[in-house]
């Protein structure tokens, strides 16, 4: 009970400096903001947050998740001064959504796999909450600022969820290499419009091919991109002890330090 309380005190405390902060003599800066001006901060907030979770800092996460608290806080103030929803409103929704959608867990509905899991939540949304999507068909509700990766991940789970799929992992990978084929075509026309159609193509079937193995593309992208980040400041390191840098440096020394890069990353893995 101590720390329900401990709980509730800073949460209210964090409503009453955001209060002051848009009061009359507030700051001009918080007091100009609007719901989409926070969407924007908030979207950044996530992804930070994100980033702090991959990291093995509990204090960099707690901080990371303060800032995306108080922009979720923000947005409520905003609502309750247009007159259209309080913080608590937004808890009692929650809370109820969370209940009707796990009835395995506070009903009496028994499943035996995470796949059913899933149906069941996509079934309650459809036919007992009844929800209608922000556009027509199954595929309407998916947010449309979700990174690129992830809604294509994303709308094909949909799909998949009434049978619009392959039925294995090889057929997607005919897929990989249908698509490869038409960008190299593509590419030799040369016709930009034509090069970037072909280009997303080839990436949202790499999405499919990362959903059949089981892999969260979003992931996968960012582990790469972190990798390639790592072993190429593994080579300007090594040029900056020689005292050279990538400009004066040949393509065949450049390959040579990536690749000794990557033999040393690898030898540093536990």
């Amino acid at each position: 009970m101590a720390d329900d309380l401990k709980d509730r005190q800073g949460l209210r405390k964090l409503q009453a400096i955001i209060q002051a902060l848009r009061a009359p003599d507030g700051c001009p800066w918080d007091r100009k903001q609007t719901k989409a001006d926070i969407g924007k901060y908030l979207l950044e907030e996530a992804y930070e947050v994100i980033d702090a979770l991959d990291e093995a800092s509990p204090d960099h996460q707690k901080e990371e998740l303060g800032d995306l608290l108080f922009q979720i806080l923000f947005i409520c103030r905003l609502g309750e001064e247009a007159g259209e929803f309080t913080l608590q409103d937004v808890m009692d929704d929650i809370a109820a959504k969370m209940i009707r959608r796990h009835p395995h867990v506070f009903g009496d509905i028994k499943v035996g796999s995470i796949e059913e899991v899933k149906a069941n939540w996509e079934d309650i949304k459809r036919n007992i909450e009844k929800k209608e999507p922000l556009s027509p068909g199954l595929l309407g509700k998916t947010p449309r600022s979700l990174p690129a990766l992830m809604k294509a991940q994303k709308i094909t789970e949909k799909a998949s969820l009434c049978g619009f799929d392959w039925e294995d992992i090889e057929g997607v990978f005919d897929k990989v290499n249908e698509e490869l084929l038409e960008l190299r075509s593509a590419l030799k026309g040369g016709l930009h419009n034509k090069i970037a159609e072909e280009t997303g193509d080839v990436l949202f079937s790499l999405v499919n091919l990362s959903r059949f193995a089981g892999v969260n593309a979003e992931e996968a992208l960012n582990a790469s991109a972190g990798k390639f980040t790592r072993r190429f400041s593994r080579m300007e390191s090594a040029l900056d002890r020689q005292g050279r840098n990538m400009a004066e440096t040949s393509p065949e020394e450049l390959d040579r330090l990536w690749n000794e890069a990557k033999i040393n990353e690898k030898k540093e893995e536990p």
